[in-house]
């Protein structure tokens, strides 16, 4: 199906088994960054009387639609919360996912950081997992640590970005600032991620909270 955004006019397609029939999912426009509400056409004869199915705008030949394999992003559940995983190492990527998914995070896994800054580039995600050595032989030049950090504030404080390192200690706060992240976990210490993940995603919300609080009370959010 083929969506346009109410706030920039913007026009790009869905997959049409991206969202299940009479199903609503929230995404963010790659062009404006506005957030989009998209409620999947019921199955023929499922129609309630009460409920019209939402209308979209299609315009097959326009040179202005986005296509998915070049303006990538992902689709949630309304009030669902989004997070990219960048690693290599197909088991701490399968710990990993097992505890987002439990956390209710709606998953994306990057290939490489090309993909990974592609994604961020037209996507809005509330966490990303990176690890250190995630597509790059050096950890100190790491493409996906170093978008991050040039990221603009007031992008960067709505995204809590875990480190996953050999050599850094677990939760260690001097080099959280140091890196530009917000949790840091050693791979010896997968086995308890679970709980650290919690831990860092909760003092995370407690030393932001006031923060924006304050931000909404002059009207700059």
């Amino acid at each position: 199906m083929n969506v346009i955004c109410n706030s920039c006019d913007g026009k790009f397609t869905i997959p049409d088994d991206k969202i299940a029939a009479g199903k609503t999912a929230t995404l963010t426009c790659p062009k404006c960054k506005s957030k989009i509400s998209v409620r999947s056409p019921k199955k023929p004869g499922k129609t309630e009387p009460d409920e019209p199915e939402k209308s979209f705008s299609f315009e097959e030949d326009s040179d202005d639609i986005y296509a998915p394999s070049d303006k990538p992003f992902d689709f949630v559940e309304e009030e669902g919360k989004t997070a990219m995983v960048c690693e290599s190492n197909p088991s701490l990527r399968k710990k990993f996912i097992e505890i987002l998914e439990f956390m209710e995070y709606h998953i994306t896994i990057v290939k490489n950081g090309r993909d990974a800054i592609k994604k961020m580039r037209y996507q809005s995600f509330d966490l990303i997992l990176v690890n250190e050595s995630f597509d790059s032989s050096n950890p100190d030049t790491s493409g996906v640590l170093i978008y991050l950090e040039r990221l603009h504030m007031s992008e960067r404080r709505n995204i809590i970005v875990i480190l996953v390192t050999k050599r850094l200690r677990t939760m260690d706060t001097m080099f959280t600032l140091n890196k530009s992240v917000d949790l840091i976990i050693n791979e010896k210490d997968v086995a308890n991620a679970d709980k650290i993940f919690r831990r860092g995603v909760s003092d995370n919300a407690m030393f932001y909270r006031i923060f924006k609080e304050s931000l909404k009370e002059v009207g700059r959010v």
